[in-house]
């Protein structure tokens, strides 16, 4: 599968139109793979609550937009932050496990999205 503007286009059209102004597209090739890949669009408003996996790092790599990833102690404070937007270099953010963090979206943006192993759902202790 090609990652283009065209997909890209596909996957941000559909999130503009989605209740939770956010989609994603599977780029797993399979049902039997069991790690986490997709392209996530995001739209301005999205709201991502404060959480954390586990057992599992993540990495988010930004294809368009610009969007600010923050980290945050056990307390809801926030303790780094990162303004991501590809024309000035800045592309990702590696998550390992357990940290706590979330995103506000700037521009609407398309995100790479990597998990370690397969979906699990955040568990309520999870978010803060």
């Amino acid at each position: 599968m090609l990652i283009d503007n065209k997909l890209l286009d596909e996957v941000a059209a559909l999130a503009r139109t989605s209740e939770r102004l956010r989609m994603n597209r599977d780029m797993r090739n399979s049902t039997d793979d069991t790690s986490q890949r997709m392209l996530n669009a995001l739209e301005i408003g999205t709201v991502l609550p404060i959480h954390r996996h586990p057992t599992t790092s993540e990495t988010q790599l930004l294809l368009r937009g610009k969007i600010d990833v923050m980290f945050y102690d056990d307390q809801r404070r926030e303790i780094e932050r990162f303004h991501l937007d590809p024309r000035n270099g800045m592309y990702g953010v590696d998550i390992p496990a357990g940290t706590w963090h979330n995103l506000v979206v700037i521009e609407p943006a398309v995100i790479f999205e990597a998990k370690d192993g397969a979906y699990k759902p955040i568990s309520p202790e999870d978010v803060l």
